[in-house]
């Protein structure tokens, strides 16, 4: 439990922002299984993108629980300031600034990660938009730019000087994208360096691995992104581990076929059955990715054209699973 301006966020396992990733079904989805924040999928501060479809479902908050925490991403001091309240205005209780994204279509706009090569400009950044708002911001960084560069630790610095109220931290540079192990000591040097709440965040994948993160950096909670996807119960497993010391069963198969039906139809009633069918194949991917004949109902269901038609799939596929362990 710490805090993040007047919120207390009531554990130590969040969901990362991802972009295609953490849209409304999965955030909710997450937050039932016990994410203690979650952290929307990152909003454009080019004014242009602000009225297209993507940047409007991305600001629909319908539904969610407080706090309501908002990633915006940008170069510019004064957009993203505009950004920021305009967020605010449509529901966001936290402002959260991506400076950690290593996709090239971020950083060769200078923006993502790419922005921890220039130290004044971040600093710039983050004192504009915590200027513009009422509500706390937060923000999302790597290690540095390269092995060779890691400045973690004075953009921290600067982000508590300029008022920023916790720190998610990814332990790889820009350089490393998601190549190789994720390092813990910068976020470690980190944490010892500020006294904002600090978000260890990189290769988080199990509670056993939660606990040892936070054991070695010292951060206040960890952050999941990719091992979150096609498994919105490890939540609720890390909080439980934590709690107890005892490692949590995986949920049984009646279970992860009625979540997974559940997330379905949400994404269907979100996105419209065209756009929600294309976006379900990713998810199905993700939860059937280590399970017996999952790849070849993976590539049938991406044939699949309608949402009655995957919802009826997922639902024989699991009732083929379940004949086929009962007659081992």
């Amino acid at each position: 439990m710490f805090q993040i301006g007047p919120y207390t966020i009531p554990g130590q396992a969040l969901l990362a922002p991802m972009a295609g990733v953490t849209d409304r079904p999965f955030r909710q989805l997450c937050r039932r299984f016990g994410a203690a924040l979650v952290v929307s999928e990152m909003v454009s501060a080019e004014q242009h993108l602000w009225h297209s479809k993507k940047s409007s479902l991305r600001r629909d908050h319908t539904g969610e629980p407080a706090p309501i925490s908002v990633q915006i991403a940008g170069t510019d001091p004064h957009q993203m300031a505009d950004t920021a309240r305009r967020d605010v205005a449509h529901g966001a209780q936290i402002i959260d600034i991506n400076m950690g994204c290593p996709a090239k279509k971020v950083c060769k706009r200078a923006a993502g990660s790419a922005l921890l090569r220039d130290e004044p400009l971040v600093a710039a950044i983050l004192h504009a938009v915590v200027g513009a708002v009422a509500v706390p911001v937060t923000l999302k960084i790597r290690t540095g730019w390269s092995p060779g560069t890691r400045n973690g630790v004075r953009i921290a610095r600067i982000a508590e000087d300029c008022g920023v109220q916790a720190l998610a931290v990814h332990g790889r540079t820009r350089a490393c994208a998601f190549r190789g192990e994720a390092e813990y000591d910068t976020i470690r040097a980190i944490k010892r360096a500020v006294s904002i709440p600090v978000i260890a965040n990189g290769d988080i994948d199990s509670p056993a691995k939660a606990a040892a993160v936070l054991h070695h950096t010292g951060a206040d909670a960890v952050m999941l992104g990719r091992a979150a996807q096609g498994r919105p119960w490890i939540f609720g497993q890390i909080n439980r581990y934590l709690a107890t010391g005892i490692v949590p069963d995986e949920p049984m198969d009646t279970e992860i076929r009625e979540i997974l039906l559940e997330h379905l139809r949400e994404l269907h009633g979100f996105y419209g059955e065209t756009m929600g069918v294309r976006i379900a194949r990713k998810h199905i991917g993700w939860y059937l990715q280590h399970r017996v004949g999952g790849e070849t109902f993976r590539q049938a269901f991406n044939r699949l054209e309608y949402a009655d038609k995957q919802v009826a799939a997922v639902a024989a596929f699991f009732g083929e699973q379940a004949a086929r362990s009962c007659s081992v």
